[in-house]
């Protein structure tokens, strides 16, 4: 009897998974079996950070905004500032609150003045 080939289909699918772990080190990127649980962890990695990085970005604005606002008066806090802003229906989103306390302190100590008034 002659040997029968097989098709090109599951060739083709470990081919594509090989081509997504190709900057792998080491077995998780020879190996099929090893290659698919890689595959798994990046993407399930991806999806998590993804919420992550969002989280990690409002900390770092917060962070900002607070560090600046500090430095103004003594008994002033990023809670207040927020506070005030939404009392005087001002809106301004942290990270853009955030760029202005990088930029320029002098405008956001202007900003947070007229709110307390």
């Amino acid at each position: 009897m002659t040997r029968i080939r097989r098709g090109y289909i599951a060739r083709r699918r470990r081919t594509k998974m090989r081509l997504f772990v190709s900057s792998f080190r080491g077995a998780h990127s020879r190996l099929s079996r090893t290659i698919t649980q890689q595959k798994i962890r990046a993407l399930v990695s991806a999806h998590r950070d993804r919420d992550r990085k969002k989280r990690d970005f409002r900390r770092l604005w917060i962070t900002r905004i607070n560090a600046v606002i500090r430095g103004n008066q003594v008994s002033y806090s990023y809670s207040r500032l927020i506070y005030n802003l939404y009392k005087a229906q001002l809106v301004l989103n942290r990270k853009i609150l955030a760029q202005i306390a990088i930029s320029n302190r002098n405008c956001l100590y202007m900003i947070s003045n007229e709110i307390i008034k």
